[in-house]
């Protein structure tokens, strides 16, 4: 009867441990917008450097995530998985007392990394501690709480900015990282598999080196010209080192990225719905947070707190959505909530020109619609993919996620930006030059929305033509953002549509419902250790 009791406990304190681990990687996604105006002001950063604030976080996640559940399977579980909250704490440490812009943005990708082994292997080891008749359970309450912690990033870093500085946002990991350290430690078995694949070291470093070159050169080409060494030069060297990932890939021995998954037509189609979904999310929520607290004038609390009007859709939604997808095609499901959050991505970028009901309608849309087609495009998309590289896949499939989000959020802060410095060049062109060349080196300030440093320095006369134009630069990104949005709307119904009418034809049945659960996130389900 003890023992019993003690495998209940264990397994408990096992999910409350991964539990963690995933409300922390969800939660520093999201908690660090609402914090970036108060980071901009007081280390003084560009809106380049904001951006990189994202980006360096989402592309250590892209590029580590694959790798951690390679070194996880080879190495132990346990034991990576440990390793790598442990990496998370030391980021968050570093971030909260980072100095500058640069030690910042170097002390995200320390937690990226962190948060990649958490992410890779957090599914995997609730696979190997539970049953498979207790296993389903176990995987919703380890997604619900990954959910809880991306819905309650915003409003919790409102409450902290009100009262403390934008440090907090980092140092509120502690006490998760510590119940999850301690749980860990205490609970979870060691479990590893002696038949793994092994790490595809030039894959990794190529696919890698390609992305930050390509983010480098798209960040820097808001403050330089497209021929300028430091943006030409990043872009043409990210472009050969991706190109040449690809081709390593179809001769490695053990490929990061193995040829049957670009032939499996759903995973595919999801892989290019996540990248495309998840960058306009990203790219619309920095432009947001900048209008609504640097132009608008709102508190970090009440920013925080309009959120609500995006995550309380979202959490209901992505609860609902398993019934939708026994009722309904996935391609309709994952179309529709696609579409729907389109139109509230689009209605975001209306902001400043229409009530703020709007925005909140848009926020409705877009999270309630993000939460319909999450589960449906996560549940699709394995079905192509042979049982023997569901572990890369579903890494893959993170992967490209995380890339969006950084490459993605690039390109638009590029766009923005570029389009607010040449409007507000278009505005100031007709004064004198003592005062235009005031005006001209106001254009970092009016690209970041920090319209009280513009009118501090040229007067309140230039309030109204530095909104006009950061509305400009943000209208055009955020409209981007949702036409990326759409374009996965149509993605999703081309890639799951034929693969849904070829299953009825007679092709090989979906996997177990606890497999396609397994690849929100990690590595799959594997075999359990002997």
């Amino acid at each position: 009867m003890n023992r019993s009791l003690t495998e209940f406990w264990r397994r408990r304190l096992t999910l409350f441990a991964m539990c963690m681990a995933t409300f922390m990687t969800s939660l520093d996604l999201t908690i660090v917008n609402v914090a970036l105006p108060s980071m901009q002001s007081e280390l003084h950063m560009s809106a380049a450097e904001l951006e990189w604030v994202i980006s360096a976080y989402s592309l250590s996640l892209a590029a580590i995530i694959p790798a951690s559940g390679a070194l996880g399977d080879r190495y132990g579980r346990k034991r990576v998985f440990l390793t790598g909250m442990v990496v998370f704490v030391i980021g968050v440490i570093a971030c909260a007392v980072a100095w500058n812009a640069a030690s910042l943005v170097a002390f995200r990708a320390v937690q990226g990394v962190g948060g990649a082994a958490m992410l890779a292997l957090g599914l995997s080891i609730i696979t190997e501690t539970y049953p498979q008749e207790q296993r389903a359970g176990a995987i919703g309450a380890w997604a619900a709480i990954g959910g809880t912690g991306f819905g309650a990033g915003p409003v919790g870093g409102g409450i902290l900015l009100t009262f403390f500085g934008w440090p907090s946002v980092f140092w509120i990991n502690l006490p998760f990282a510590a119940l999850g350290i301690v749980c860990t430690v205490v609970a979870v078995r060691e479990s590893r598999n002696p038949r793994a694949r092994r790490l595809d070291v030039p894959g990794m470093l190529l696919s890698s080196l390609g992305l930050v070159c390509l983010t480098l050169g798209f960040v820097e080409s808001s403050d330089r010209s497209w021929s300028a060494p430091l943006v030409a030069v990043p872009l043409a060297a990210g472009a050969v080192l991706l190109l040449t990932f690809f081709w390593w890939e179809r001769r490695a021995p053990h490929a990061m990225l193995p040829p049957a998954l670009l032939r499996a037509r759903s995973f595919v189609s999801a892989s290019g719905i996540y990248l495309l979904a998840y960058g306009g999310m990203s790219g619309a929520l920095f432009w947001v947070t900048l209008y609504f607290q640097n132009v608008a004038g709102w508190s970090v609390l009440r920013t925080g707190l309009s959120w609500l009007f995006m995550n309380i859709p979202f959490l209901a939604m992505a609860q609902f959505g398993g019934r939708l997808d026994s009722r309904f095609r996935a391609s309709s499901v994952a179309t529709w909530g696609i579409l729907v959050a389109a139109v509230g991505v689009f209605l975001l970028s209306r902001a400043g020109t229409t009530s703020f009901a709007v925005s909140a309608l848009g926020y409705v849309l877009y999270g309630g619609g993000f939460g319909t087609f999450v589960p449906a495009v996560t549940h699709v998309a394995m079905r192509d993919v042979p049982p023997g590289v569901s572990g890369a896949a579903s890494g893959v499939l993170n992967a490209s996620r995380q890339i969006g989000s950084s490459v993605c959020l690039a390109v638009l802060g590029t766009v923005g930006v570029n389009a607010t410095v040449s409007a507000w060049q278009g505005k100031v062109s007709g004064l004198d030059g003592t005062r235009h060349a005031a005006a001209l080196g106001q254009s970092h300030d009016v690209g970041g929305g920090r319209v009280l440093a513009v009118v501090r320095e040229l007067g309140e006369p230039f309030r109204r033509p530095a909104v006009d134009a950061f509305l400009h630069g943000y209208q055009l990104a955020v409209a981007i953002a949702a036409a990326c949005t759409a374009v996965a709307a149509g993605l999703a119904w081309t890639g799951f549509r034929q693969r849904t009418g070829r299953a009825r034809a007679g092709e090989r049945p979906a996997p177990p419902v606890e497999e396609r659960e397994a690849t929100v996130t990690g590595d799959g389900p594997r075999r359990r250790s002997r």
